[in-house]
């Protein structure tokens, strides 16, 4: 049985399907080298033709309509936690990989306005809805991070910062 993807994965897929980036979307039903090991898996490994290739775990995420005001506006322009365990889990298959491999989280943001209020230049339609994808290595992300809710045990990045440290994924390949 392979893993059902949302439509934040299926989105990020039909991206690099249309850049023409290979790919390798992480099954999880046959991660069986590692069976005896509890690591949280990522979704893609992304191939580069001039850099590292890509360990991407895709986090989705409302993005609020930013032009709206008051009751309207609903929900956290750059929201980014991940929990302790996708951040330990990715850390860890980037040394599994090795040399050559760049652990990433691409954050698949749904915009809920138009798209003129995009956070990002480029703008991805997917079965009607539009999304933009900020990445940002794993290690800039682990620099960043404070802690966000301790029973949860999940992480964030202040927005400032993550504002400054995300770029498109075109940038990373």
């Amino acid at each position: 049985m392979s893993h059902r993807r949302d439509h934040y994965e299926l989105a990020f897929e039909d991206y690099l399907r249309g850049r023409g980036w290979p790919y390798v979307a992480v099954d999880e039903a046959r991660r069986k080298a590692f069976a005896a090991v509890a690591l949280k898996n990522f979704d893609y490994i992304v191939y580069s033709s001039t850099g590292a290739n890509l360990l991407v775990d895709v986090k989705g995420r409302k993005f609020p309509n930013v032009l709206a005001v008051g009751r309207r506006r609903v929900g956290r322009a750059f929201e980014n936690w991940i929990t302790r365990d996708d951040l330990e889990g990715l850390g860890q298959w980037e040394r599994i990989f090795g040399g050559g491999f760049r652990a990433v989280l691409v954050f698949a943001y749904w915009l809920q306005g138009p798209p003129a209020s995009s956070p990002m230049e480029e703008v991805h339609v997917f079965q009607g809805r539009h999304y933009v994808f900020a990445a940002i290595g794993l290690d800039r992300y682990v620099a960043a991070a404070r802690p966000r809710s301790a029973r949860w045990q999940t992480l964030t990045v202040p927005t400032e910062q993550f504002r400054s440290a995300i770029c498109d994924v075109a940038a990373l390949l």
